[in-house]
């Protein structure tokens, strides 16, 4: 199994990156978390998940190993999947997740998009032990931003990869604009969208 992959970034945007080593291009599903983390480089080392179905391979990348745990824990939940698991890691950063787990948030997670309550109180009560047996040192420090011109493109597309519907996404990032135009990050500004979604 794929442990991490270590290359030049060479396309990134909210939810995706793609890494190349020795001229092969990787392209790897990542949350808010890990690009506020890889924004600003050009390198980058990303631990990986890889997930198998059917009739697709999706590997999904994280810059801390911490993160890719929690990941892993998610989806071993029954009715968490891979693509809720990446929006808890986007709506919430992995320390606010760990804490929400520890301490019954279930409000928390019924905020997320595909987290019901039941699934909410089913995410605390496999993952609790877990999480403070493990006791995951989560680092969540950010790093900073340039401006970004295409901040509603970016949001609007990643809103879109994370199974929002079109229509109902440029609504919001528009009226989010609207009300509030010193949005300078497109990860400050998902964010906000995926608290009123």
């Amino acid at each position: 199994m794929i442990a991490y992959l270590a290359g030049k970034i060479v396309a990134k945007s909210p939810t995706q990156v793609q890494l190349d080593i020795g001229g092969i291009a990787y392209e790897l599903n990542i949350s808010l978390n890990t690009y506020e983390r890889i924004e600003e480089l050009d390198k980058a080392r990303l631990f990986t998940k890889l997930i198998i179905r059917e009739n697709e391979h999706t590997l999904y990348g994280f810059y801390e190993e911490d993160e890719k745990k929690l990941f892993t824990k998610l989806i071993s939940v029954k009715g968490v999947g891979p693509n809720t698991a990446r929006v808890i890691l986007s709506y919430m950063s992995p320390k606010e997740t760990v804490s929400a787990i520890l301490h019954d948030n279930v409000a928390a997670f019924k905020k997320v998009k595909g987290v019901g309550p039941k699934t909410a109180q089913q995410i605390i009560l496999d993952l609790k032990n877990k999480v403070a047996k493990e006791n995951l040192a989560l680092n969540n420090d950010k790093v900073p931003n340039q401006n970004d011109n295409n901040i509603r493109e970016e949001a609007i597309s990643a809103l879109l990869a994370l199974g929002f519907q079109r229509t109902q996404v440029v609504k919001i990032v528009d009226k989010t604009l609207a009300q509030d135009v010193t949005y300078d990050q497109v990860e400050v500004l998902i964010k906000a969208i995926l608290k009123q979604l």
